[in-house]
C-alpha cells in the first residue's frame, strides 16, 4: 500500500515515525502532528478552515498527557463524576510528569505503529478510493485521521474537510 503514498503522505509517515521513537509506538497522534508539519493539501484545507495548528499540537500535547484520553473521553468521565484532570495530576504528582502518556516500553530496532496508527493508514486508501484518487495523499490521511477520531483535537469535521476537498477539486479540474 505505501507505494500509493504520494510523496507528501509518506512525508507525514516518516514524520510520524521520527515523532513515535521517542516514545517507542507511532500512534495516530503522530500522524497528526506530522501532517500539521508537511505541506500538502491536508494543511491547505485546516489553513483554509482557520484551523489554529498550534491549538492542534497542544490538544494532542494533552491527549497524550491523560492517557490517551480525548475531551470528549474526560467529558463522559466527568459525567459520571470523575475529573480526569484531578486524576492525572495525582498520577504525575506520585509518579512525575508524563507517567500516564502511553509508551511502546522497551525500544526496539524498528519502532511499531499501533492498531489504531494502522487503522487511520487503512481507512486513508478507502478515502482514496471514495474520491476516485488513484494515490493516498496526506488529505486522505487527514480524512482518515477525522473519521477515526481526532475531530475534537483538530476543532473541525470530517464532513466540512471533506467539502472543502471537493470544492478545491472543482476548481482544479480534479473531481
Amino acid at each position: 500500500m505505501f507505494e500509493r503514498f504520494t510523496d507528501s503522505a509518506r512525508g507525514v509517515v516518516r514524520g510520524a515515525v521520527g515523532k513515535g521513537e521517542e516514545v517507542g509506538v507511532i500512534a495516530p497522534e503522530h500522524l497528526l502532528l506530522a501532517l500539521l508539519e508537511c505541506p500538502g493539501a491536508g494543511t491547505a484545507v485546516l489553513a483554509d478552515l482557520d484551523v489554529d495548528r498550534d491549538a492542534v499540537a497542544e490538544a494532542v500535547r494533552e491527549r497524550h498527557r491523560r492517557g490517551g484520553l480525548g475531551r470528549a473521553d474526560a467529558d463522559a468521565l466527568a459525567a459520571l463524576g470523575i475529573d480526569i484532570d484531578a486524576v492525572v495530576a495525582a498520577v504525575e504528582r506520585e509518579h512525575g510528569p508524563g507517567a500516564m502518556a502511553p509508551s511502546g516500553g522497551r525500544r526496539r530496532f524498528h519502532t511499531p505503529f499501533t492498531a489504531e496508527a494502522k487503522r487511520v493508514l487503512e481507512r486513508s486508501l478507502r478515502e482514496a478510493l471514495d474520491l476516485r484518487d488513484r494515490h493516498i495523499g496526506d488529505e486522505h490521511i487527514l480524512l482518515a485521521l477525522l473519521v477515526l477520531g481526532a475531530e475534537a483535537e483538530v476543532g473541525v469535521s470530517y464532513t466540512d474537510v471533506r467539502a472543502r476537498l471537493t470544492e478545491s477539486r472543482r476548481g482544479t479540474g480534479r473531481s
